[in-house]
C-alpha cells in the first residue's frame, strides 16, 4: 500500500466539518469622517453584539460572489467592488463550530447605498472609527487588519474607491487621507506628492461655492 504524505491525507466529511465564511468591512466617508458599517446580530452566538456583515460561502458561489450575496441578504447593499484582505483559520474563532473566514473591504458612499437590516440582523448603523463598540467573534481583529490594508493601498496606489465624488479638490483628497490615516499632513508636501504620482488629471472645472474656486481633479 502506498504511504500517504501530509498533503495526501483526506479527512472524512462525517468526522470533520469546516464552514467557509466571508466577512466584509464596508467603509464610508461622511462629513469628513471615515466610518464602518456594522450590523447587530439577533441570534446566538453573540446575540445583541455589533459585528461586520458576514456569512457562509454559498454553494456554487465564488468568494467575491458570496460577499455580495451576504451584503445584499443582510443590508440590502448590492454589487460593490471588493478588495480581499486576509484568511483566518484559527481553530477557536467560533464558539460552536470550525469556521475559516476570508475577509474583504469595500469603499462606498453611504448616501448611494440605503441600508436596511434583514434576516437575522436587528439593527444596522455607520460608526466612526473612534466610536466603535466591542465587536462579536474576532471582528475587532478583522477590522484592524482591513484598515491597515486600506491605509497601505492608499499610500501606495491612491486607491479610495467611491469615497470621493468623481471630481474633487486636492483639499478634499487630503481630508480623506487624514481621516483614513489618522494623522495630519503638511498641505504643500501632500499636494506635491500626489501630483508626482501621475494618477490625477486636472479638469477645466472649479469647485463651486468655495472662495477662490479651487481646481477639480479626477483619476486618470
Amino acid at each position: 500500500m502506498q504511504k500517504l504524505g501530509p498533503l495526501d491525507t483526506a479527512v472524512s466529511q462525517d468526522s470533520y466539518e469546516c464552514t467557509i465564511a466571508v466577512e466584509c468591512c464596508v467603509f464610508g466617508f461622511q462629513e469628513n469622517v471615515l466610518k464602518i458599517l456594522l450590523v447587530k446580530r439577533s441570534i446566538e452566538p453573540f446575540k445583541g453584539h455589533w459585528m461586520l456583515p458576514g456569512g457562509a460561502m454559498g454553494k456554487g458561489r465564488t468568494l467575491p460572489q458570496s460577499v455580495n450575496d451576504v451584503l445584499n441578504n443582510l443590508t440590502g447593499i448590492k454589487r460593490i467592488s471588493l478588495e480581499q484582505v486576509a484568511c483566518y483559520s484559527e481553530v477557536d474563532r467560533h464558539p460552536i463550530k470550525r469556521v475559516v473566514s476570508v475577509s474583504f473591504y469595500a469603499l462606498i458612499k453611504p448616501e448611494n447605498y440605503p441600508v436596511i437590516p434583514k434576516n437575522y440582523i436587528s439593527d444596522i448603523s455607520w460608526y466612526a472609527l473612534d466610536e466603535l463598540p466591542r465587536l462579536g467573534f474576532d471582528h475587532d481583529r478583522l477590522l484592524k487588519d482591513a484598515l491597515q490594508k486600506l491605509r497601505q493601498n492608499l499610500r501606495d496606489n491612491l486607491v479610495f474607491g467611491e469615497l470621493l465624488p468623481d471630481r474633487f479638490t486636492i483639499t478634499e483628497l487630503q481630508d480623506l487621507y487624514e481621516s483614513i490615516l489618522g494623522e495630519s499632513l503638511d498641505r504643500r508636501n501632500f499636494r506635491k506628492k500626489v501630483l508626482q504620482m501621475n494618477v490625477l488629471e486636472a479638469t477645466s472645472e472649479k469647485k463651486k461655492g468655495v472662495k477662490g474656486g479651487p481646481v477639480l481633479y479626477k483619476l486618470r
